[in-house]
């Protein structure tokens, strides 16, 4: 009786108090997970039909100094890169320069004579042709086979350029038969970001630049922050081996110093940003590829990088999703994306940082976190917190005013 009683007054206190604003419930489940020592700080952001209905900047952005985070604290944002690279690709895609269903040998000729490893044993390795080439489709799907490293690089992903990088992988054995499984492919994302070097003329990290961060306004996404930048730069963190504290963590797929331009720009993974400069992508996305009047992808490419390549395969690293080109999509909302819609699309990173859509709430999901040794960042208990509060702040959808089709 006494056990039961503690449980209700336990849950009692969890609920918001009457007239307690939602925001502050926001924060509060923030709040909590660094209280608990979870955490060393978050920023979080809830926008819906272009207004910003929760901003919290919890915690300490470094632990050792109490710097406390601030909402324009930089953050290694690790796989959020990969829509963004895919985002690159389509736009060349727009311009004609390219197809999703071309073999990646019509542009990067050391794809042209690619095998596929059949049998494999400690003794010896058969290989035999693939049913057919790896396609610039099955990169942005995880579906390539592609070998899981550069038989060169080692731990250090980007020893290597893109282009040394990228020829190790087309000569390395595929794994599986394109298309026929989804596997997380860092390797697969690097080519697409060496392709848009072929294929535009110009450098990955400069393409980027040009068209996408310089016209969105994006002053803190880079490759390479300066050193007033990393003065913002969030600490990584990992739980100490008796799990009782958190101690710093490397960002174990790039070398130091993080500012050094010889340091190749990792398609996959590489990317710095803030919340401010996501939220204005994510933004640009929701209304179907347009911002400041100006048009950055069309609405046929986005919708094709927003609907399911994979089904019926098991994609994803949660329960109910599938894969687009480049984003994750949730087929069906259940468990960490139960208060997302069918449809709601996105990306996490390696240590815990989240960016999700939902199209039809019209409302973009941003988290920042820099936690290592998460059990499964996009079904972290942090995330779950933060959709969950924000499914509180949440106005009845609206449409979306869009440009679209105007002269």
């Amino acid at each position: 009786m006494k056990r039961a009683l503690l449980s209700a007054l336990f849950f009692l206190a969890a609920l918001p108090l009457r007239g307690e604003a939602p925001a502050a419930s926001l924060r509060g489940r923030l709040e909590a997970f660094v209280e608990d020592g979870s955490l060393s700080g978050a920023v979080a952001v809830l926008a819906q039909n272009d207004k910003i209905l929760g901003e919290e900047a919890v915690g300490y952005r470094d632990l050792e100094s109490k710097s406390p985070m601030q909402s324009d604290s930089l953050f290694w944002i690790a796989s959020m890169t990969k829509p963004i690279t895919a985002l690159a690709v389509m736009m060349l895609r727009d311009e004609g320069k390219l197809q999703i269903g071309d073999p990646v040998a019509d542009h990067l000729p050391e794809f042209k004579n690619q095998m596929l490893v059949q049998e494999k044993s400690v003794d010896r390795v058969i290989l035999v042709k693939p049913a057919h080439l790896v396609t610039i489709r099955d990169l942005l799907t995880h579906t390539s086979g592609l070998v899981g490293n550069s038989p060169l690089a080692g731990e250090a992903l980007d020893a290597l350029s893109l282009k040394e990088a990228v020829i190790t992988y087309g000569l390395s054995p595929l794994q599986f038969e394109p298309g026929t499984k989804w596997s997380y492919c860092n390797p697969g994302i690097n080519t697409l970001g060496r392709l848009v070097e072929v294929v535009s003329g110009e450098e990955y990290a400069a393409f980027l630049q040009k068209r996408l961060f310089d016209p969105l306004g994006m002053k803190d996404t880079t490759f390479w922050p300066t050193e007033a930048q990393l003065a913002r730069l969030a600490t990584s963190y990992k739980p100490t081996a008796d799990g009782k504290d958190l101690e710093p963590a490397p960002i174990k797929y790039l070398t130091a110093p993080y500012s050094n331009r010889n340091r190749a720009p990792f398609a996959a993974g590489g990317l710095f940003s803030t919340a401010a400069d996501l939220l204005k992508l994510h933004t640009m996305l929701l209304h179907g590829g347009e911002s400041g009047g100006k048009r950055y992808l069309s609405p046929e490419s986005l919708a094709l990088m927003t609907t399911d390549h994979t089904a019926p395969l098991k994609s994803g690293f949660t329960e109910g999703m599938g894969m687009g080109l480049g984003f994750q999509v949730v087929r069906q909302p259940v468990g960490v994306t139960a208060t997302l819609s069918k449809g709601t699309y996105g990306h996490g990173g390696a240590h815990g940082t989240q960016g999700w859509i939902d199209p039809e709430k019209k409302a973009v999901y941003l988290l920042l976190i820099q936690r290592a040794g998460l059990k499964n960042g996009d079904a972290s208990p942090m995330r779950q917190a933060f959709q969950e509060a924000a499914a509180a702040l949440l106005e009845p959808a609206r449409p979306i005013t869009s440009n679209a089709g105007r002269p």
